[in-house]
């Protein structure tokens, strides 16, 4: 026996139950997403409190060594900004797929110990293998994390074990080797970072894009798999995160004055995550300011500079631990801020979850107002004393019995 079931054949419904094409215009997230779209004045308040914070500290920089904003103080100073800013959009750009990359900082470790090594050979030979294994470690991140869908700190985290035992070969720090200095094109280096900063996130401000880089965010159970979208643009993200790494850490091995130390890097992975994340990137993903990331970068590497010329030793362990903190903070204001705005007119009524296409074909219809219904009972009739079961030949009154009729 055979159940005909409603909506079998048809294509699946948002488990809200309201039809795809309404929430292709009313939801951010048209499958699970939350009534409205997300809110973007959140950021530019808080990047104006950034720059206003930026101004105040290059302002203290100024009066402490006014020779790090001029010169060759400058030219360091905008690599060192350039450096973190690439670590910083890698952090950020796996904060945006909801696949934070904390490999980052061991990758960047590891790429300036190759450069410092490999750099007689040239800039080109030293960077190419290097950019080739960036790719493919990504690669086997992303797959491990799309394919098997465990959280992605957890496999970066041991991606990052197996880079640091790399890291860990060497017993001393490693001279560089190679003649290349970026101090020469800092500002066309800065610049260029700049462009891509703000770039991506005018980008990621438009809802398809921030929408599409955003699809690996959970919505419901957080061991659901997202779609082969999702995956596609997590692998993406993971790869790209991990290049910008290993080219990060070519700015610091050929950026500095003395040997590349063999440290882990996971205090460069702490330090860029709160970096990206004080900026506005959301710790859930999918959300982000426009020139946060700009913003951001330059008030901490003016921070660190100022704590040099004042004579303090800051370990980027306590300013990556206070930035992200604060970054913490900023999450949950973009969050409670950034949320979907209720939409102007009536909105859709939500019913509750269902079982996927059957439960589409038993949605209720909206009822009209209580005082409206039509009455449930029959309207009875007039009371009558004839009883329905008499007939003519009925008799009621008291009955005659005669001898002829036996």
């Amino acid at each position: 026996m055979a159940y005909d079931e409603t909506g079998r054949d048809a294509p699946a419904e948002p488990s809200s139950g309201v039809p795809a094409a309404v929430l292709e215009n009313v939801f951010d997230d048209p499958l699970h997403g939350e009534p409205g779209r997300d809110r973007i004045a959140v950021h530019v308040v808080w990047e104006s409190v950034l720059l206003a914070g930026l101004g105040g500290m290059a302002y203290l920089l100024w009066r402490e060594n006014a020779d790090a904003l001029r010169g060759d103080g400058l030219k360091s100073l905008l690599v060192d900004a350039v450096a973190l800013g690439l670590l910083t959009l890698a952090a950020g750009l796996s904060l945006r797929a909801a696949a934070v990359n904390l490999a980052v900082g061991p990758v960047a470790v590891a790429a300036a110990l190759h450069v410092a090594e490999q750099g007689d050979r040239g800039l080109r030979e030293a960077l190419l293998p290097a950019l080739v294994v960036a790719a493919l470690g990504g690669a086997a991140l992303a797959l491990a994390v799309v394919v098997l869908h465990v959280p992605a700190w957890a496999a970066s985290l041991a991606g990052a074990a197996g880079v640091i035992v790399y890291i860990e070969r060497r017993a001393s720090p490693v001279v560089v080797q190679g003649t290349y200095d970026p101090r020469g094109t800092a500002v066309n280096l800065f610049a260029g970072f700049a462009a891509v900063a703000v770039l991506g996130g005018l980008f990621g401000a438009v809802k398809a894009i921030r929408r599409l880089v955003g699809r690996f965010r959970p919505v419901a159970d957080p061991a659901r798999r997202r779609g082969v979208v999702a995956a596609m643009v997590t692998v993406l993200a993971l790869v790209g995160s991990t290049v910008l790494a290993m080219l990060a850490g070519v700015l610091i091995a050929t950026n500095g004055t003395g040997p590349v130390a063999p440290t882990s890097g996971l205090d460069w992975s702490i330090l860029a995550i709160g970096t990206a994340m004080l900026a506005g990137t959301s710790a859930y993903g999918r959300r982000g300011g426009i020139l946060g990331t700009l913003i951001a970068v330059s008030l901490v590497v003016v921070f660190l500079a100022w704590a040099r010329a004042r004579g303090w030793t800051v370990s980027r362990w306590a300013v990556g631990g206070a930035v992200l903190g604060g970054g913490l903070l900023v999450t949950r204001l973009v969050e409670a801020l950034g949320r979907p705005r209720t939409p102007t007119g009536e909105a859709p009524e939500l019913a509750p979850a269902g079982d996927g296409t059957i439960s589409t074909g038993w949605a209720l219809t909206r009822s009209g107002p209580v005082d409206t219904w039509p009455s449930v009972l029959p309207v009875q009739a007039e009371e009558t004393t004839a009883d329905p079961w008499e007939a003519h030949r009925w008799e009621t009154g008291p009955q005659r019995w005669d001898a002829d009729d036996r």
